[in-house]
């Protein structure tokens, strides 16, 4: 993006405290999901288009080596077993996609898909969760239903805060989930 149409929203989110710029303009509820250029943890390159005709819950979080994501990405592939078909939970993070893989295998995540900004930044400069001053996503979750609105949006205040899980799943099974 250049510089004359990045939207930068200073303030909008915190980590320990302390006031961080996010990039890129707030997703708002009943908007088209934007779309992102991202890798998976095969180096395939994944667009929003590859999960047409599926619910889904994406969770943006800084990277899964903190203690915060890696509870939010456990509760999520725990509560994507209870989800139908239909949905795709999507974990997307400036994690590199080798460290993605390994911290997966390690954790035993079988039902989300990891996928990596490193690259473009695409998804954080999209979603509006880029943070500038650290290049790291801030911790939001949306969820888009099956014809590509977003249905549910929370970016959580503090980036070491937990997102509103039920708020989230609940919206879920409100999309067909």
């Amino acid at each position: 993006m250049s510089s004359a149409t990045t939207v930068e929203r200073p303030g909008a989110v915190t980590m320990k405290g302390q006031p961080l710029t996010l990039v890129g303009p707030a997703v708002q509820v009943g908007h088209q999901a934007p779309d992102f250029h991202v890798i998976d943890t095969d180096l395939k390159p994944r667009t929003l288009s590859d999960y047409r005709g599926h619910v889904l819950l994406i969770a943006s979080v800084p990277s899964l080596d903190t203690g915060v994501c890696d509870a939010e990405t456990r509760r999520f592939n725990q509560e994507a077993t209870r989800f139908s078909p239909d949905v795709r939970v999507l974990t997307v993070s400036m994690d590199l996609p080798f460290a993605q893989k390994r911290w997966c295998g390690a954790a035993g995540i079988e039902r989300v898909i990891t996928l990596s900004d490193h690259r473009e930044a695409s998804f954080g400069q999209a979603y509006g969760t880029l943070i500038k001053e650290l290049r790291l996503l801030a911790r939001a979750v949306f969820v888009v239903d099956k014809g590509g609105k977003v249905t549910y949006v929370e970016y959580v205040p503090e980036a070491t805060d937990h997102p509103h899980y039920e708020a989230a799943i609940e919206a879920v099974h409100k999309a067909g989930g």
